[in-house]
């Protein structure tokens, strides 16, 4: 088969996928804001299928957050870097129960953290739910593990993870709940079944720190606890009483782990094993250690961004994109004639394939990003412009169109791979050093870029190619 065809079939393949991955969006969206939020709230399927918007676009909190150093065991830097791992654990885990849509938390500084939750309207709540006590328990897992009419409940629910928190679990499954127990979300089997009472809390952990090898998992790493002296005690008369059950680690309603109980343990020393990479070992050394904020987080910025502001900036950046395409369009249309029709077709395709990209990606759609995304059109511009150039060039001299074209795409590649790598690095370095707007626009600009080399390569010529095997072509219309 000629590679013509198979470009064609490889277009076509991108096309039914890039329409596959905008769908959820595009339904999603359609809705009026209201359905938007019940869907939210009801956690459904379609909800984590979308290309999320940003803090500016959708409205939210932003909270700039300084840890009181003061209150640490010492001003060390390594103590307080470690103080905001935990910090940010602790926040995160808050945040991913209440099924937020791409909150951002990240550090700024040495002792200061920014948190961004798009579409939190309650202040106040948002408030608590950063600076509240997380609560750390050790549960005892129920013996015979879920009941299978439990599970089929849970099935025909279609419930997930996030749907089961301690207080606000469906009727359904409160009344097929043995006595006694809860079902909550774990991390290492989607749902575990514990008591519905601690046996104890972090409140007895005096530390926690990653080890490699013991005598049941080989080289593979552990986390190793230490207990303060009430809680040494608590932990051998649990241990003695329930040697060979599973002792589930609950962080905020969530199973973090449940390593099994294989002896009565006296010392206050212990260690949790399991199927461990390095860093599930010090995510939950991480856990362990995040029964409570490592110290006091107060609230130095503030600002709440309305959903009508995020509507406005919306139309805003809609209405400056339509203009500036529109005027792109007829210059064109006007200056290349049909080819300039088609470098039009490569453009529309070109969003429209970034727009999924980001969707594949789960990325999130930021002023800043739509900006990316208006400079990505007039890249694609400028390689289109490179190319019908070149194929006027070799028209010029005489080529016949099938020459002209190919002649044409093989002496403008260079300069536009070499102009559009450049500019990818420089997205690379904002995605990978930059915070907040800045990665949002680096994202866009980076995946739109490499979406409008094959638009402006792959796509345009091979339309042109069909055309030329169909037609008696005399003369190029550019």
């Amino acid at each position: 088969m000629h590679r013509v065809y198979w470009r064609t079939i490889l277009i076509t393949l991108t096309l039914l996928v890039g329409g596959w991955l905008l769908y959820p969006s595009i339904r999603f969206y359609s809705q009026p804001r209201s359905a938007q939020e019940d869907m939210r709230v009801r956690r459904n399927p379609l909800v984590g299928k979308i290309l999320n918007l940003g803090l500016d676009l959708q409205g939210g909190i932003h909270l700039l957050l300084e840890l009181q150093t003061s209150k640490l065991p010492d001003d060390r830097a390594e103590t307080v870097n470690e103080a905001m791992d935990r910090a940010i654990e602790v926040i995160r885990n808050r945040i991913d129960q209440v099924g937020l849509s791409e909150p951002l938390i990240v550090k700024q500084g040495e002792k200061w953290l920014v948190v961004q939750m798009p579409g939190v309207k309650n202040r106040d709540q948002a408030k608590d739910l950063i600076g509240r006590t997380a609560l750390l328990e050790f549960r005892l897992t129920e013996v015979g593990g879920i009941p299978e009419a439990l599970m089929t409940k849970v099935r025909d629910l279609n419930l997930g993870p996030k749907d089961l928190r301690p207080g606000n679990m469906p009727k359904e499954i409160v009344e097929l709940l043995p006595s006694g127990t809860e079902l909550l979300a774990s991390k290492e089997t989607n749902f575990m079944l514990v008591k519905s009472s601690a046996e104890m809390t972090g409140a007895g952990i005096k530390n926690a720190r990653v080890e490699m090898g013991n005598d049941y998992s080989g080289v593979s790493p552990h986390v190793a606890i230490e207990f303060n002296d009430e809680g040494k005690k608590q932990f051998a008369d649990l241990t003695e009483a329930n040697v060979n059950r599973n002792l589930a680690i609950v962080l905020d309603g969530v199973v973090q782990s449940a390593p099994v109980i294989r002896t009565r343990i006296p010392d206050g020393h212990a260690i949790i094993e399991g199927q461990f990479t390095s860093e599930d070992a010090k995510f939950l050394k991480a856990v362990l250690q995040a029964g409570a904020l490592p110290a006091p987080l107060e609230i130095v910025e503030e600002r709440t961004v309305g959903a009508s502001l995020g509507d406005d900036s919306i139309k805003a950046g809609l209405k400056a994109g339509a203009i500036g395409v529109g005027l792109i369009f007829l210059f064109m249309a006007i200056y290349y004639k049909w080819s300039g029709m088609l470098a039009n077709l490569a453009l529309v395709l070109n969003l429209f394939l970034l727009l999924a990209a980001m969707a594949m990606f789960h990325a999130t759609l930021t002023m800043p990003g739509i900006a990316g995304i208006i400079l990505t059109i007039g890249m694609a511009v400028d390689a289109n412009v490179l190319i019908l150039e070149r194929i006027r060039e070799e028209v010029r001299l005489g080529k016949t169109p099938r020459m002209a074209v190919d002649q044409g795409y093989n002496k403008a590649f260079s300069a536009i791979f070499d102009g559009n790598l450049t500019t990818i690095i420089a997205a690379v370095f904002l995605f990978q050093f930059g915070t907040g707007p800045v990665k949002g626009f680096g994202i866009s600009l980076m995946l739109g870029l490499l979406v409008s080399m094959f638009t402006a390569i792959v796509v345009t010529h091979t339309i042109y190619e069909l055309w030329l095997m169909k037609s008696n072509v005399q003369k190029l219309s550019v």
